[in-house]
């Protein structure tokens, strides 16, 4: 566990603060981060209480910095024992947020900022609000698609209003990315989520084992938390030497004047390409140049091989979920789904198995180009349609006896 994020109920939840951060958790292990996300209208009245409890992490929701876009999306709010509704009340929210933004960083306080894109509402906006908090000194913006489908209980979820498509989220990102960094890898989990990005494994932990579990017998190995983050480390320098290593690869072959294309990956982890199609639950996703190797995303896919068998529905849904990719890189890939996939304009790659990413899609890219130049490959154009499928990937419950290896989110 390295990180503990805590969320609540608005002015409630930050006044009880102290309660909260005196829960033996964080007597035991003093060198977990504190997270801590709000929606920011109570947040300039707590900011010294967040910083005398040493809160690492702020992440505070702006979904606009405009009261007549923030009347389509925040109907009333309640403040100073009062109910405000329409412009008035998307007016305050606004000047609430941005003014606790400005306080959290004026005290060194790193703050992230959410954003839910919802087409033709803020969709346009949401570059006005990139530039604010820039200008009030957010170090990340995660502008990520608004969650519309009906069975998850939303309000535009079922008043009709759909979220955006992956082309239409990715133009967003890349229009505000000059302005400042944005977060590209949301898995938009729960707030209740436990586990890690993209595996909420929060039925492992009902209220009922909770409740069984003896605080007191737990223990706190920090030497095994150092020797983990050595490895964290150790990773860390890998990628800054492929980095080093990936800088220029591409120049001087002529393919600079080339269109970046998209390529998803199937993989388990380390930044290789170790995974099989069949077994993959997401997609990370690359945009590929001569050049660079960027990730901007993930696909959530439902699983294709179930006990040895594959499932033609999920195949089907899978193509759906990359229809705006030429290709994707595997580890492995059997020959039926290897055949929907080239039908679907899709190519399946799988001459890099185990191989690092980011160094395999640019030697890739290369090779692509040379297939379009000499007529082998026909190149693919994007429908602009390609669907979102949102939140985390839910991990099934450990077998009875098998301790559950979670993280706190």
């Amino acid at each position: 566990m390295s990180s503990l994020l805590l969320r609540g109920e608005g002015g409630f939840f930050i006044s009880h603060l102290g309660g909260i951060l005196h829960f033996p958790l964080t007597k035991a292990a003093p060198d977990i981060k504190l997270c801590l996300s709000t929606n920011g209208l109570a947040l300039p009245d707590m900011v010294d209480r967040i910083a005398d409890y040493n809160v690492d992490h702020v992440t505070v929701t702006i979904n606009m910095v405009d009261p007549e876009v923030g009347e389509r999306i925040y109907p009333w709010i309640y403040f100073n024992k009062k109910r405000w509704k329409g412009r008035d009340a998307a007016r305050i929210l606004s000047e609430r947020q941005l003014l606790g933004l400005e306080m959290l960083t004026a005290r060194k306080i790193l703050v992230k900022v959410n954003s839910v894109m919802i087409p033709g509402v803020n969709d346009e906006h949401l570059k006005a609000v990139n530039r604010e908090v820039k200008k009030r000194g957010a170090f990340l913006h995660n502008i990520m698609p608004l969650i519309s489908e009906p069975e998850h209980g939303t309000f535009y979820g079922l008043t009709g209003q759909r979220g955006p498509t992956a082309e239409e989220l990715k133009h967003l990102q890349d229009s505000c990315e000059g302005e400042m960094n944005m977060m590209r890898h949301c898995r938009q989990c729960r707030a209740d989520a436990v586990g890690l990005l993209g595996e909420d494994r929060s039925s492992e932990f009902t209220n009922e084992k909770i409740e069984a579990i003896e605080i007191a017998d737990v223990s706190y190995d920090l030497s095994a938390r150092e020797a983990y983050r050595d490895k964290v480390e150790e990773t860390r320098e890998k990628e800054r030497k492929i980095k080093e290593m990936l800088a220029g690869l591409g120049r001087g072959k002529g393919l600079e004047e080339e269109a970046p294309v998209l390529v998803a990956v199937a993989t388990a982890g380390e930044g290789l390409i170790n995974q099989h199609f069949g077994h993959a639950r997401e997609f990370q996703v690359y945009e590929v140049s001569a050049t660079e190797a960027k990730f901007i995303g993930h696909r959530r896919v439902d699983l294709y091989c179930e006990g040895g068998y594959g499932e033609d529905d999920s195949l089907s849904r899978i193509t759906e979920a990359l229809s705006d990719c030429v290709g994707v890189m595997v580890a492995k890939v059997g020959g039926c789904p290897k055949k929907t996939l080239e039908e679907a304009g899709i190519l399946p790659i799988d001459g890099y198995a185990y191989q690092s990413i980011k160094p395999s899609l640019l030697q890739w890219f290369s090779e692509y180009v040379e297939g379009i130049r000499s007529g082998k490959i026909v190149p693919k154009s994007s429908s602009g349609q390609t669907k979102i499928r949102s939140g985390a990937f839910t991990a099934p419950s450990p077998a009875p006896g098998q301790i559950p290896l979670a993280i706190l989110k």
